[in-house]
């Protein structure tokens, strides 16, 4: 959407839910972001209608008590919000968001576990994931791209509690939209970007090497445990900018 549309929301909860849930749009201005009325109850069906009044990458999640707890079980998103004619045109754009969950399980644990009210409260979660599922930007959907090419990256924290410090190894970010406010001038030539739980950052880079590129958040301890995405890129090599003298040794990061 872009600035000064007008949108309607609808949120449907599928009968056979066994709880409220509603949505909360960051973008909303209005009361609970739309939460207030958007509480549903099983098969039931709410809306509202918001006018976008600024542009810019927010988050939404689901606003029903224990809020934290929904966002935890990975009820959450992005809305983009353009402003007045659109964003410049880039080669690729991605969307990515990184979340942590809260298991009565141990890290690592098959089958299945419920979520774990205590470890939520006390912050210490098991899994920290980049959309929603470990793996899912490395074994099952890496980001794939070509020498030459520019690429957006759409970053958000759903949380519900970690904040993250967002890397990308191997690359500078030539654009950086800070909080995703994207009228104001950007930041250029940022290494890491910092995102607080609930909010969202939009980067801008320029690929000039081929290779595998790994995304994380710079807490590294949260890469042991397997948060991590990766940027597959083809191509030629460019000697210009970067050479390896003998073999490469995958063993680092």
């Amino acid at each position: 959407m872009r600035v000064g549309d007008t949108v309607t929301v609808r949120l449907t909860n599928a009968m056979e839910s066994s709880m409220v849930h509603s949505i909360d749009l960051h973008a909303v201005t209005g009361p609970g972001g739309g939460a207030v009325y958007t509480q549903a109850r099983p098969g039931e069906t709410r809306e509202f209608t918001f006018k976008a009044l600024n542009p810019g990458l927010y988050v939404y999640h689901c606003a029903t008590p224990p809020v934290a707890q929904h966002i935890a079980n990975g009820m959450y998103g992005l809305i983009l919000v353009e402003p007045e004619g659109g964003l410049p045109p880039v080669d690729r754009e991605f969307y990515v968001m990184e979340g942590d969950i809260y298991t009565t399980g141990a890290y690592g644990q098959k089958g299945h576990v419920e979520s774990d009210i205590d470890k939520l409260m006390a912050e210490t979660p098991d899994y920290y994931v980049f959309n929603g599922q470990v793996g899912a930007l490395t074994d099952l959907h890496p980001l794939r791209a070509r020498v030459g090419e520019t690429v957006r990256i759409f970053f958000g924290v759903g949380g519900p509690n970690a904040v993250s410090s967002f890397h990308v190894i191997g690359e500078i970010f030539d654009r950086v939209y800070d909080q995703a406010s994207l009228t104001g001038p950007a930041l250029t030539d940022v290494q890491t970007t910092l995102v607080p739980a609930g909010g969202a950052a939009v980067v801008e880079f320029r690929l000039q090497v081929p290779g595998r590129y790994i995304l994380v958040d710079h807490s590294l301890s949260r890469l042991m445990r397997n948060l991590a995405g990766y940027l597959e890129v083809e191509g030629s090599q460019n000697p210009e900018v970067f050479r390896g003298q003998g073999s490469a040794d995958t063993g680092g990061h």
